[in-house]
């Protein structure tokens, strides 16, 4: 064989490997955050099997002042998938079959990507496998939606010098957050928008301020209202921020960054005022520092839809890393 003949081979496996290579790589998955695409055939989700679903994954997101669903639901036919590759981060495809069977691909068709099969062989079927598999399926899909979250807003973060420095954390902050009260235990961060605006609390508390845990919701709530009073006022006075009385509070024992939090979820309002809207506040028990770390996100937008503004100060929050101690 000559040299030539020898470089027309060699160039041609090349391009076949890099041919084969490029075809190989799975595409990005895409979508907005929190919609799930549902691919079940019409007669299912028109029926029982549809309502079960809306009624799991679309119910009201808790903490929120108005309804609104947990997740965008869209809805195809199933035929849809046959030879059909999806680009869709969340999806749940519902058959019947003649097995009953649940299963979880991650990235099937693309990455991140979460899709779920179900299929039964009769409708009881499937909603027995729903109903058993429902938290789980919402559990995976929270967590990926977070991520993502977390991945849109790292492209540009704020500076993180000054929250590391004076709480001995890691947090990431986006970039179009901007700092509005600093204080030795205290910061407040907002971002505007068009509708109005979110915001970022973090400070923190000795333990003996929460010391009394028989009354630890009480505690919190009174704590976060304090810091309402000193920092977070309207425009008229004896306007401070607190937490609605009229909307009971969600509560929740978590782990964030393997420390024991508490995560609490209402509505906020200004004393003697029209302004109020959705919060989220987690309480995080840091023993080494013998401290109570706060952080809350909040937000007001009265002419535009929360969950998923709630969601980017959810995702905010989660990023944190509590540094150890210094000696």
């Amino acid at each position: 064989m000559n040299k030539a003949h020898f470089l027309f081979l060699l160039i041609s496996l090349l391009f076949f490997s890099c041919k084969k290579e490029n075809t190989d790589i799975i595409q990005k998955a895409t979508g907005k955050i929190n919609n799930i695409s549902v691919i079940i055939d019409d007669q299912l989700w028109n029926g029982e099997v549809g309502d079960s679903i809306r009624n799991k994954f679309a119910a009201p997101v808790i903490g929120l002042p108005q309804e609104e669903p947990l997740f965008t639901i869209n809805q195809y036919p199933a035929k849809l998938m046959e030879g059909f590759m999806t680009d869709s981060r969340n999806i749940i495809i519902v058959k019947k079959e003649d097995k009953n069977q649940f299963e979880i691909n991650k990235d099937q068709y693309a990455t991140p990507q979460n899709v779920f099969h179900i299929s039964g062989k009769t409708a009881a079927d499937i909603l027995k496998i729903i109903e058993k598999n429902t938290f789980q399926i919402i559990q995976i899909i929270r967590q990926t939606e977070i991520e993502e979250c977390q991945r849109l807003y790292k492209k540009s973060l704020l500076d993180p010098k000054i929250i590391s420095k004076k709480f001995n954390i890691a947090l990431d902050i986006p970039s179009d957050y901007e700092y509005m009260i600093q204080d030795s235990n205290f910061v407040w961060l907002k971002k505007e928008l068009i509708s109005g605006n979110t915001s970022l609390l973090i400070y923190q508390v000795p333990f003996s301020a929460i010391k009394n845990k028989a009354n630890l919701v009480s505690n919190i709530i009174k704590t976060r209202d304090s810091i309402g009073a000193l920092y977070i006022h309207g425009k008229e006075p004896d306007t401070d921020m607190i937490t609605e009385e009229a909307y009971s509070p969600y509560f929740f024992k978590i782990k964030l960054d393997g420390k024991l939090t508490y995560e609490t979820k209402g509505n906020w309002e200004l004393r003697n005022d029209f302004m109020s809207g959705p919060f989220i506040n987690y309480a995080i028990f840091d023993e080494e520092s013998n401290r109570v770390l706060f952080l809350e996100g909040f937000c007001y937008s009265p002419s535009k839809e929360k969950r998923d503004l709630m969601q980017e100060l959810e995702s905010i929050i989660k990023s944190v890393t509590v540094f150890k101690k210094e000696l």
